[in-house]
This record gives structure tokens, sequence and C-alpha cells, in this order.
């Protein structure tokens, strides 16, 4: 007895046990950012519910990956008189000590609703955010693409794009400098179509090595089939040949694993997939829970198929692995 409690307590204090943190906190929620702002981890989800339910936004903030405060109500449609309903898929990025929350309303079907895709803005990443621009920043079907699943991005450069699109279409954008509109392309398009084979939604991207990593969902987000795939091209404009599909469900774990993003700290070699999920148990296609698990590459850089895990990741503070 007093050898079996010994090495108990052997576990306990070398953190060897397997620990369950996935999910990562309580609650409904799905399609989450996860990005890192000073010296803090933040994930912005989409508050998972019936369309006409989902009229607000939460966010959650932890130093360490595992203990996350909740944030509640950061934007709402009191805020986003134009929003309704279906507030969805939030992408956030930090420009000149304001934060720029884009967010997708409204669920539009076609070109003669109002909705779509929008930005609120606020000096604190915990908002609360306000309207930016009084309307949808883009409110129209453009290479097919349903105004949906945004995500900023800034390149190398400094120039900022977005990418988006759901129904299987994806469009890449240059936003202006201070986030009101578009700058055309040289041959004066402004919505460039790149959708890679078998796209989806969820577009997101990130730099490794110099090269772009772009990532997106595939299949039915309310079935098995749900999945992350990617393309690494030399351009933020692709092309995106598709490499391989890295996430998806485990039988034995969760099904539906898709619509992620990914947290890195610059200068650290650890790589997070930040996405959701649905419990084995549960048949609501709104019972989504928001995951981390981590990420790697070979040799060659291409990334390794995700393992999805109840245990997740292991407290990291941020500034720990900076080389």
């Amino acid at each position: 007895m007093l050898k079996s409690l010994t090495f108990l307590a052997f576990l306990l204090l070398t953190n060897s046990y397997a620990q369950e943190n996935n999910p990562i906190f309580k609650g409904w929620y799905a399609d989450p950012e996860g990005i890192i702002f000073d010296t803090t981890y933040w994930i912005y989800p989409t508050f998972s519910a019936p369309y006409d339910s989902q009229v607000h936004l939460d966010a959650f903030s932890s130093s360490n990956l595992t203990e996350w405060t909740k944030h509640e109500r950061i934007l709402d449609t009191t805020a986003i008189k134009w929003a309704k309903r279906a507030l969805w898929a939030p992408s956030i990025i930090k420009k000149e000590n304001k934060y720029f929350l884009f967010f997708g309303a409204n669920d539009i079907q076609s070109n003669n609703e109002l909705g779509g895709i929008g930005v609120a803005v606020s000096d604190k990443p915990e908002g609360p955010f306000k309207d930016y621009l009084g309307k949808p920043l883009i409110d129209k079907f453009h290479n097919g693409a349903q105004p949906i699943d945004q995500f900023v991005f800034k390149d190398k450069n400094g120039n900022y794009y977005l990418y988006y699109g759901g129904w299987g279409h994806c469009n890449v954008a240059q936003l202006n400098k201070d986030f009101t509109g578009f700058i055309p392309f040289e041959d004066g398009t402004i919505f460039k179509e790149i959708t890679p084979e078998n796209y989806v939604e969820g577009p997101f991207m990130f730099i490794k090595d110099d090269k772009y990593y772009f990532m997106w969902s595939e299949g039915g987000w309310t079935g098995p089939d749900y999945s992350v795939a990617y393309a690494i091209a030399d351009s933020p404009f692709g092309p995106f040949k598709r490499e391989a599909k890295i996430l998806q469900q485990d039988a034995a774990i969760a099904t539906g694993a898709g619509h992620h993003s990914v947290i890195h700290e610059k200068g650290s070699d650890d790589y997070y997939m930040v996405y959701h999920r649905r419990p084995l148990n549960e048949t609501d296609q709104n019972s989504r829970e928001i995951c981390i698990d981590k990420m790697y590459f070979d040799k060659d850089g291409f990334i390794k198929p995700v393992k999805i895990s109840n245990e997740g990741v292991r407290a990291n503070p941020l500034n720990k692995n900076r080389r």
C-alpha cells in the first residue's frame, strides 16, 4: 500500500500522468481563433447554438493554455444594428493599439439580403467591441463565395489580407490601411479566388520558414467527414495545391473535428492547433466544444496528422520557450 502511494505521489510531482485538458473550457463553442496578445493567449469562438440564438460572442484568455478566463459578451447584436442572428467565426488582429474583430452575421443566402462580414473595434482585447463601419464590409457573393468565415492575415511586407468564404469558394482581398475597404489588385479585381481542392470553409494562414501554410475545413460541419487539410505555397495568393488531411475525428474520442486555427509563439518551436469537435455522446449539431492539441512538422516542413486527444496540452506559460 505504501509503495502504491509513493508511486502515485511521484506521478503527481512529475506531472507525468495523463491529464484531461480537453475540452479547454466549459460550454458549447465552435470555430475558434487562437491568438497571442502581449503575454496572454486568447481564443475567440462562435457561440454554438441555433442561428437565432447566436447573437453574441464570448472570449477566453489564459497565461498558460490550460487555465482560462471567460470574458462574456464582448460583442452582441445590440452593438451591431444590422446583425440579427448567426454571429459567426470571429477573427481578430491588433493594429495601432486598436483591436479589430471581423465577424460574419445573418447567414445570408443571396445578394438581396442584409448581412455578411462586418468589423468591430475596441481598445482592449476583451472588448467591449462596437460596430466600426455601421454596415457590412462584404455583403455580396463574389466568385460564388458566401461572405462568412473570415480570417485576417498580416503578411511579411505589412499588407493585411482577408481570406474568407463558404459554399466551397475561398477569396482573398487586400484590406486598406484603415480597414474600411479594400485595395484592388494589379488587374483591377478586388476579390481573388484561391479555392484549393476540397475546400468548404474556415480558411486560416500562417508563415513558417518563409512558406505560406494555407489551411481550411472540408466535409460537412454536422457530419463525421468534417476535417482540416492544408497546402504550402510561396505566395499568399498560392497556388494552393492540397497536401493532405491533418485533422479529423477519432471514433474513440470525438466526432466532427474541424474549423481550426493555429497558435504559435514567436521564437518557439511549439505549434498548437485549436479546433472544435463534438463529444461522442452528443447528437445535437450545436453540441461542440473547444480543444487544443499539439501540431508537429516533419524534417521537410510538412505537417504531421494531428492526433486529437482528451489530454490536450500541458501548461505552457508564454515567454518560456523563446530562443
